[in-house]
């Protein structure tokens, strides 16, 4: 089976990729993300997964659009339903290119997080294989989550700390803001 993977990230690749080949699949990868923002974010991530692909030989396809306005403007209007937008840009895009291209099915590294809503990416994994004819492959990354987290490090890899949008940032830095006073307290 030929599978066009999306990747989001170079860590996140990292078991997603050796649990497909376990398998007998030999993924082919492609590298569309219009959420990562701001740009340097955009481009860390983008060069990290070129330096991993190449020292894996993983082949990758780029396709090179940092989003922002589109992104912005589609989740400008509800910005804490935005995932649904983020997933479904990505998937429909992954799943046009593997049609285009003659894949038998593609596949996303977004399977692999815990912190990603797999019931959402799921449902529109399954809308756009149908509608572009090709396989989704639903695969479960997240049992190997810890593991490939100490692999990226260990390999030095760029390793970010949000999914990738502005506003998901935004979520981390108040995260944090609310923690501290209660840590100050100790």
């Amino acid at each position: 089976m030929n599978t066009l993977l999306h990747v989001c990230c170079a860590p996140c690749s990292i078991m997603s990729v050796e649990k497909l080949r376990e398998k007998g699949i030999e993924p082919v990868a492609f590298w569309y993300n219009i959420n990562i923002h701001p740009f340097t974010e955009y481009r860390s991530r983008r060069e990290a997964m070129k330096g991993y692909a190449a020292s894996i030989d993983l082949p990758l396809i780029v396709e090179d659009d940092y989003g922002l306005r589109q992104f912005v403007t589609n989740v400008a209007d509800d910005i804490d339903h935005r995932c649904r937008f983020c997933y479904t840009s990505r998937l429909e895009r992954t799943a046009r290119e593997a049609a285009a291209r003659g894949f038998d099915s593609f596949c996303t590294t977004l399977l692999y997080s815990p912190y990603q809503n797999r019931e959402m990416m799921l449902e529109i994994g399954h809308e756009m294989a149908e509608k572009y004819g090709v396989r989704f492959l639903p695969e479960d990354f997240r049992p190997w989550f810890r593991e490939g987290q100490d692999r990226a490090r260990a390999l030095e890899l760029y390793m970010q700390k949000y999914c990738g949008c502005i506003f998901s940032e935004e979520d981390r830095y108040r995260k944090k803001k609310k923690k501290k006073p209660a840590e100050q307290q100790d």
